[in-house]
């Protein structure tokens, strides 16, 4: 256990981080897995924007890797372009 009253916030500050970022992360992938999971372009194209918004999020505060957040949007954009 920590000494210091600086590093007992500081432990129970990244646990609150942590908890968040793993929620966040959790809904991002679900909502990734709605979208592919849709088989009209019309349900597609407005969860599109939506999870694009949640990737640039999650990379923006580094909880993914830019490149990752990069990948599966590009991906899933050539996925909805595809739809029928």
């Amino acid at each position: 256990m920590a000494n210091h009253k600086s590093s007992i916030k500081r432990i129970r500050a990244n646990a609150a981080k942590r908890l968040r970022n793993r929620y966040q992360a959790k809904t991002t992938r679900t909502a990734i897995k709605k979208l592919r999971g849709s088989t009209t372009k019309a349900d597609a194209t407005p969860l599109l924007s939506k999870v694009i918004s949640m990737l640039d999020r999650l990379a923006k505060k580094n909880v993914i890797h830019k490149n990752k957040a990069s990948n599966n949007k590009s991906k899933l954009t050539k996925f909805v372009n595809g739809l029928a």
